[in-house]
């Protein structure tokens, strides 16, 4: 449903997050090796997520990568996939075909019509500390 660089924009931003619960940053190849990643395809991820908003990039010692902790709460998973997906995920044929709509459907489009509500819905409503509390508590994981 995501692109991989999606999937792993949010590996990222989870990550940084939790790091920034504690009070540290984290370098992109800490990142890359924590999310199962290519370093060079991650560097890429998080200049886009910089350029949109979402971490903040620290230059020179004890740099890295960080989000305001009283940020988390106000960061949305839909700002994530947004900055690196755009809107497609709302927008396209769940068959991927180039023409589907009301009128013209295609097999999937009133089924997928309501997931695709769902996961919007899903994606608006739930921040960045919500997913770090997750992980940094153990309940959730980014990578087996």
């Amino acid at each position: 449903m995501f692109s991989k660089a999606c999937e792993y924009a949010i590996r990222s931003v989870v990550f940084i997050a939790v790091s920034s619960l504690e009070e540290t940053r984290v370098g992109f190849k800490e990142i890359a090796k924590e999310i199962d990643a290519p370093e060079a395809f991650v560097a890429k991820i998080l200049q886009k997520l910089v350029k949109g908003g979402i971490i903040e990039s620290i230059k020179g010692a004890g740099g890295g990568f960080e989000i305001p902790v009283q940020e988390l709460e106000h960061i949305k998973l839909c700002e994530v996939v947004n900055v690196i997906d755009g809107d497609s995920i709302y927008k396209g044929c769940g068959l991927g075909l180039a023409q589907c709509s009301e009128t013209h459907p295609c097999p999937v489009h009133f089924k997928f019509k309501s997931i695709r509500n769902e996961l919007k819905q899903m994606l608006e409503t739930t921040s960045l500390k919500e997913l770090a509390n997750g992980t940094k508590s153990g309940d959730t994981f980014l990578k087996i």
